[in-house]
């Protein structure tokens, strides 16, 4: 009962520490921060679910969660208005790219100390979004696609939605509508049909291809998951 206990209390510990990070993660991109926000709370819950157990079989795993949940509260730590000094006593960054640069690094030390850990997945994928957020898109690429191509789908699902609007930040339209059309043709619990869909849509629209849009929001009007 006790060691029951304790794997739960840890499994909370982590689901509450990555539930409030997944808002953070989001930042890097506002034109899609809604979505991306509960898309990211959604799998990080299931990944912390799905991964529990392996926490407690392998002592790589254990170590590495436990640095995932301080570079996870690292990229949650507040942002500081302009102007602001530091307050004794109280963690917080001069801005978004500061804080983006101290993540990245922590998660990537992650990624680099255990390599073929679960917890190194999810880590590779906060590298992805850090490395977004400071513009850095060679590197968002990178570790987006190895997020994509996890065999944990929900982990992929995520990976991709992350990695097509970096693809659409840097006008390569052909990739970001393939992986649109993935996601709508394989949909998952953390990437709805209908939110790839009026993801692809408003991607039309800043195309201004409305007739492309057009159809889109036709079929999530008339599909059932709406």
């Amino acid at each position: 009962m006790r060691a029951e206990t304790r794997h739960q209390l840890k499994q909370d510990r982590f689901s509450k520490v990555t539930l409030e990070a997944a808002e953070n993660a989001a930042h890097w991109s506002e034109e899609h921060k809604a979505k991306l926000i509960v898309i990211a709370i959604v799998v990080i819950v299931i990944a912390a679910i799905g991964f529990g157990g392996w926490y407690y079989i392998n002592s790589q795993d254990e170590k590495a969660s436990v640095e995932l949940s301080t570079a996870v509260r690292t990229f949650e730590t507040p942002v500081r208005p302009a102007g602001m000094p530091a307050q004794p006593g109280f963690d917080s960054f001069a801005s978004a790219q500061e804080r983006a640069t101290a993540a990245r690094k922590q998660f990537q030390a992650i990624v680099d100390k255990y390599p073929h850990t679960h917890t190194a997945d999810l880590a590779r994928y906060f590298v992805g979004l850090a490395a977004a957020q400071l513009n850095d898109n060679a590197a968002a690429e990178r570790n987006l696609q190895d997020a994509a191509g996890s065999r944990n789908t929900d982990l992929a699902a995520l990976g991709k939605f992350a990695l097509a609007s970096v693809y659409r930040s840097e006008n390569k339209d052909t990739q970001a509508v393939d992986l649109y059309k993935q996601l709508i043709d394989k949909p998952t619990l953390v990437v709805s049909k209908v939110t790839a869909q009026l993801e692809l849509a408003g991607f039309y629209e800043s195309r201004q291809k409305p007739d492309e849009a057009k159809k889109l929001y036709d079929q999530v009007e008339n599909s059932k998951e709406w």
